[in-house]
């Protein structure tokens, strides 16, 4: 008896444990990458995004690589419910060369535990290098066009050609230069140019060259920057989290400008809302929001628009409020 008790218990504790492995799988958009044939030295990155899909807080305690050809790292460790994350897999092209993998495991301590296994592969070649690794654009204010050079060196054929680049964003155009040719080494020079129509935010794009190599046509290029607005709101998304009927919270939005500014006016269609705002021309305001959840349960989802004195287009800020009255199902 005490022997059947004893397989219940380990059968029980299997299941469970498969349990939370699926409970926390199922918040991964996906869990494998293939970089594909990537250049030494070219900076080289992948995120798989999560999204917490439950009514507890998410906590990532930690990730690890079986293989120091990939290094990961936690965009934000702790996700409140609906909440999105990421996991990043940087490829290693600097110290390694050739067919690379690696298996990344992400340990979850809370709600439950559980380990994720996330796989990740490429080929990192070694006839193909940037300098530097990346296009990086910096800051750049809103409207304005800027361009940025990198070089291409390439060792192997005399007739290798690059024929063709092709971005991934309308905002971006590119061409490339031939600088020199002989001895087997090719080398070009690569012009990325960001449009004036950019708009406000974080740009990662990635461009793809190609090549006249029947067997690596082509290989990725890296493009990023910040288009910063004259006015900027921060957190553009602010979580309330879960809320119990009837409950009051206050956070904070910072609203910042490229000069000191004056908010005419905070515009929500729900009343539950209200804010703590100053008459004052500030370059930064510190705006205190309080919401009133009300007795029933529900989802809580409101835009917010904050609008200044400031002149053009861009003069009013923008933020979403996100939150949920009540106790929902654990599961989405």
């Amino acid at each position: 008896m005490a022997r059947t008790g004893l397989v219940a218990f380990v059968l029980s504790l299997i299941a469970s444990t498969c349990s939370a492995q699926q409970w926390a799988q199922k918040m991964f958009e996906t869990r494998s990458h293939d970089f594909g044939a990537v250049p030494k030295a070219a900076k080289v990155e992948y995120e798989f995004v999560l999204t917490n899909l439950y009514k507890d807080d998410v906590h990532i305690a930690s990730v690890r690589s079986s293989c120091g050809c990939t290094q990961p790292r936690i965009s934000k460790d702790t996700l409140k419910s609906h909440e999105k994350g990421s996991i990043v897999a940087a490829f290693n092209t600097q110290a390694f060369s050739g067919q690379r993998g690696a298996r990344v495991t992400v340990t979850i301590d809370r709600p439950m535990y559980a380990e994720i296994e996330l796989d990740v592969k490429g080929y990192i070649r070694t006839d193909v290098v940037l300098y530097p690794g990346e296009v990086a654009l910096g800051s750049v204010p809103e409207g304005e066009a800027t361009e940025k050079k990198i070089r291409i060196d390439y060792a192997g054929r005399n007739d290798w050609k690059i024929t063709d680049v092709t971005p991934n964003s309308p905002f971006i155009t590119a061409d490339v230069k031939e600088l020199s040719r002989g001895n087997g080494r090719v080398a070009y020079e690569l012009a990325v140019h960001l449009k004036d129509g950019a708009p406000a935010g974080y740009l990662n794009d990635e461009m793809t060259l190609v090549t006249n190599d029947r067997r690596t046509p082509q290989f990725p290029v890296r493009v990023e920057g910040l288009i910063v607005s004259d006015l900027t709101v921060s957190p553009a998304v602010l979580m309330l989290g879960t809320l119990q009927p009837s409950q009051k919270i206050t956070k904070q939005i910072v609203v910042k400008g490229a000069k000191p500014f004056k908010i005419i006016e905070i515009r929500c269609e729900d009343p539950s809302f209200t804010f703590n705002t100053s008459s004052e021309a500030k370059q930064v305001h510190v705006i205190p929001l309080t919401y009133a959840a009300g007795s029933n349960a529900g989802k809580v989802a409101q835009k917010i628009e904050i609008v200044t004195d400031l002149e053009g287009k861009n003069s009013t800020a923008t933020l979403s409020v996100i939150g949920q009255i009540g106790s929902p199902l654990a599961g989405k």
